[in-house]
């Protein structure tokens, strides 16, 4: 009995490679490599370089190494560039999906959990949004998310199949233990692209907006430590094993901070000062997205140990120094 994670050379599918392993798991990875990095994938996992959207070579695994669960990934996650290169986000985000749930549903791997994203809300506010909240995504990836989850509800009702759907907010953080962390060049992600100007590797940031209807004009957001979203996984997998039915959940801490007010952390932990420029808004990113994630605390028993700003941050520029250091790729 083993788990395949699609993605699992990614930034939030490391973290999970690391957790599966933590609690005993037999794990293989499927991924092409095309954002993520070998070294990334902890050695014991057994790593397939090969793309989620090769049904025949999800076929092979499935029965090859005994999968029960998948956890999938793999994905574009760049709402300005889905605005600008919809059908590409379409064919990689929902068509792969498709082709990935037949191999499972064929292959009779009864536990799936899905990626998804709180941008299935489009612009939800600055109150906690709940996962029975009206669903008006506001960009291509969005829809791209909202497409493979509405497949997911409609082969659980047709076939042996149960599946989580967990709503992330906005991943941010690293390994507590310095194993893994964001490591994509180019990433568009706030601390991750704050944590890189402190440390001198950008000489300055830009600020998307400052003029949305928030206390400070920034855009404001859930900042969830990925160790805490890997934990949720992790009990979403336990509870599909132990016969739990199909679940959407949000993913976050019922609280959000402003663009300035994560750059302000940055600099506080980081004791560094660097250049902001305020640009325009980008398309697609919604004013504020805040998660109500009661659901996933009842029906996972998810507790997070991460919910603090200013440890998020240390954590993700920890992570950076160690990036410089050790002179990896990116």
């Amino acid at each position: 009995m083993a788990v395949l994670v699609t993605g699992g050379a990614g930034y939030i599918g490391s973290h999970m490679v690391w957790a599966l392993l933590d609690a005993g798991e037999d794990v293989v990875v499927l991924d092409r490599l095309s954002t993520g990095f070998d070294w990334a994938v902890a050695p014991e996992a057994k790593l397939v370089v090969g793309d989620v959207g090769d049904v025949a070579l999800v076929a092979s695994l499935i029965r090859e190494h005994g999968i029960d669960a998948i956890i999938h990934f793999a994905g574009s996650i760049v709402v300005p560039e889905s605005v600008s290169d919809p059908l590409g986000y379409y064919e990689n985000n929902t068509c792969k999906t498709r082709g990935l749930i037949e191999a499972a549903v064929r292959g009779k791997v009864a536990n799936f959990i899905f990626s998804s994203t709180a941008a299935v809300y489009g612009a939800a506010g600055l109150e906690p949004v709940r996962e029975d909240a009206p669903l008006a995504p506001e960009s291509p990836y969005g829809s791209s998310k909202l497409m493979s989850e509405v497949m997911l509800r409609d082969a659980a009702a047709a076939h042996e199949f149960t599946y989580t759907a967990l709503r992330y907010f906005n991943v941010a953080g690293a390994d507590p233990h310095g194993r893994t962390g964001q490591s994509t060049p180019g990433a568009t992600h706030l601390i991750k692209v704050a944590s890189e100007t402190a440390l001198g590797k950008r000489t300055q940031m830009k600020v998307f907006g400052s003029d949305y209807p928030t206390p400070d004009g920034t855009a404001v957001r859930d900042y969830i430590h990925v160790t805490d979203l890997a934990a949720a996984h992790l009990l979403a997998l336990r509870r599909l094993r132990a016969g739990g039915d199909s679940l959407v959940a949000n993913c976050g801490y019922n609280h959000g901070y402003s663009v300035l007010e994560v750059i302000d952390a940055v600099k506080r932990v980081s004791g560094a000062d660097f250049p902001v420029e305020m640009v325009a808004r980008r398309p697609g990113d919604a004013a504020a997205v805040i998660a109500n994630s009661n659901r996933a605390r009842a029906e996972l028993g998810w507790q997070p140990q991460h919910d603090d700003l200013d440890a998020i941050v240390g954590h993700a520029l920890n992570w950076e120094d160690k990036l410089s250091r050790k002179n990896a790729r990116p």
